[in-house]
Formats: C-alpha cells, sequence, structure tokens
C-alpha cells in the first residue's frame, strides 16, 4: 500500500510499480523493484527524498545502469533513475550537463562547438552522474580532468556544490562512493579546439572501441579494476578464462575484460562468473580482482 499512495501523492511524476529492472540495466538481467521513478528536475528529486524519508523507505539511485548489476532478487524500496534529467548546455569553453545526460552525448556536443576535452568520453556509455561517482575514464582521460564543479543534493534533501578540488577524485572513485549524496549537475571546462582534429580522434577511438570491445552483445563494460602492476584482460587471457561461461553470462573471446549476455543470461550467471574470474585469477597471480562494475540489490529467496 505504501507504494500505490507514492504514486498517488505524487502522481505528477511518472512512477513504476514492481517494475523489472532488466529493462534498464545494460546486461538486460536484474529483478524487479518496489517502485520506480523518472524525476524531470532536482525538485521532484526533493520530493521523492522527503517521501522515502518521512516514510522509512530505502532510496537507491541509478543513472542509466550500463556499469550495473543489479541481482535476481531485486531491490527494495524506491529506485529513482535519473535518465529523464538530460539537459545540456554550452556556454563558451563550459558545458553544463544535468546527470541523466548520456557522457557520450555530451562528448558529442563538445565536438559540435569545437570544444576539446572531452574526446576520450565518446564511447563511454554511462549517464554525467555514473561518471562523476566513478570518474569515469578510457584511453588516458578522466572525467576529473576537465570538471569544474558538481551540483548535488544529500540523502536529507539539501542542494549543495563541491568545486574539482574536494570531490576526492582517484582511480575509479569519488567522494559521492563515500556519502551516496546524488549528483544533480556538472560544469566542464574544455579547451577551443580544431573540429576537424577533435573528431578525427573521436573517430580513432571510436575505431579502437569497436575493434577490440564486444558490443554486439548486452554488458556491463569493463567489470574488473586494474590491479597496480598488472593488466586485467590480460591475466584472464592467460588464464584461459576467454569463452568460461554460465547460463548466459560468457567471459568475451573478443575481450577478456568484459562479460557478455550471449543468451538470456540472470545476474547470479555474471555474478558466479566474476567469482570464478577472481578465484581462479588469485590462484594463479595471487592477484585480487576488484570488481569497478557496482554490484546491487538481493539474491533471489
Amino acid at each position: 500500500m505504501t507504494y500505490l499512495n507514492l504514486k498517488s501523492s505524487l502522481a505528477h511524476i511518472d512512477i513504476k510499480l514492481d517494475e523489472p529492472l532488466s529493462n534498464y540495466t545494460y546486461t538486460k538481467t536484474g529483478g524487479k523493484a518496489d517502485a520506480v521513478a523518472f524525476p524531470t528536475s532536482k525538485e521532484q528529486i526533493k520530493e521523492l527524498i522527503d517521501y522515502v524519508k518521512e516514510h522509512h523507505l530505502p532510496l537507491t539511485i541509478l543513472g542509466n545502469a550500463s556499469n550495473l548489476i543489479v541481482r535476481d532478487g531485486g531491490i527494495r524500496g524506491l529506485v529513482i533513475i535519473l535518465t529523464a534529467m538530460n539537459h545540456i548546455q554550452v556556454d563558451g569553453l563550459e558545458i553544463s550537463a544535468q546527470s541523466g545526460a548520456a557522457l557520450i552525448e555530451v562528448s558529442r556536443q563538445a565536438l559540435a562547438a569545437s570544444l576539446s576535452g572531452l574526446e576520450f568520453a565518446c564511447g563511454i556509455p554511462g549517464s554525467i552522474g555514473g561518471a562523476v561517482f566513478m570518474n569515469a575514464g578510457a584511453y588516458g582521460g578522466e572525467v576529473c580532468d576537465v570538471i569544474t564543479e558538481v551540483e548535488y543534493i544529500t540523502r536529507e534533501g539539501e542542494f549543495k556544490t563541491l568545486m574539482n578540488a574536494d570531490c576526492h577524485f582517484a582511480y575509479r572513485h569519488s567522494i559521492f562512493q563515500e556519502t551516496n549524496d546524488i549528483v544533480l549537475n556538472v560544469r566542464f571546462r574544455l579547451n577551443s579546439g580544431d573540429v576537424k582534429a577533435i573528431q578525427a580522434q573521436m573517430d580513432h577511438l571510436t575505431e579502437l572501441r569497436q575493434a577490440k570491445q564486444p558490443l554486439e552483445y548486452p554488458s556491463c563494460g569493463s567489470v574488473f579494476k586494474r590491479p597496480e602492476g598488472y593488466f586485467t584482460g590480460q591475466l584472464i587471457q592467460e588464464a584461459g578464462l576467454q569463452g568460461y561461461r554460465v547460463g548466459g553470462a560468457e567471459v568475451s573471446r573478443k575481450h577478456a575484460g568484459f562479460i557478455v549476455n550471449v543468451d538470456h543470461a540472470t545476474a547470479t550467471d555474471y555474478l558466479q562468473v566474476i567469482e570464478h574470474i577472481q578465484a581462479t585469477i588469485w590462484e594463479l597471480n595471487q592477484v585480487r580482482l576488484e570488481t569497478e562494475v557496482k554490484i546491487i540489490g538481493e539474491n533471489l529467496a
């Protein structure tokens, strides 16, 4: 009844009940959420936060669920998906982007404005909020290199702003992993560049990605963080694990750092493959592989 009340009390917000999260994750796996909301403004997010606080409900925030595994038991409470908050504004050398905007689209708008600095992001499938949360990066660049400030809302419903230096950016890390505050808007400062040179670099990185990554299958992207002194894909490849499969989840034969959904995989399939990889690499190399992908939700009862 609580979630029916949520839906009726906040009828102006798009809210779905008992919703399969496999509809939204890039792996096409994951159980149901009790309720999923799609706010279109920071004011709507505050309304949702106030409601769950008042009714003591769990709250989970998702961007576009690209670097995520949701367990098959789903998520209790309210899940907020931010993809409807996707406005992007270019102003001189600066770009302001809401947290639900796609990082790829921001890189395209930078290109259109002859702004250099986000070329590395042209193939990263995450949202802006997720990119900040994880300090997303590729091909030698990270979003922390070009961010000036981050607007966010706390779990108590307070609007605040952090400058870059206060975001505690590190490899695949930001302060938002510690606080669980919700990113609302990000401001980037880029450099004026030559549109042809920017396009050429983006084309080059796109070709590399298409040649090396299994983009033809659903996946959560790169599964593991890079351990110091090693390359994850090389460790997995040398262990002979490419093609290792549980259910419909398989270690990619194209790129060993990816696990792909080749045949109606479940989240449990994914997690069993991950655990097997971790155990094998530890046994062979005494290297602990830490997941880069975020794993949330409940196991099936």
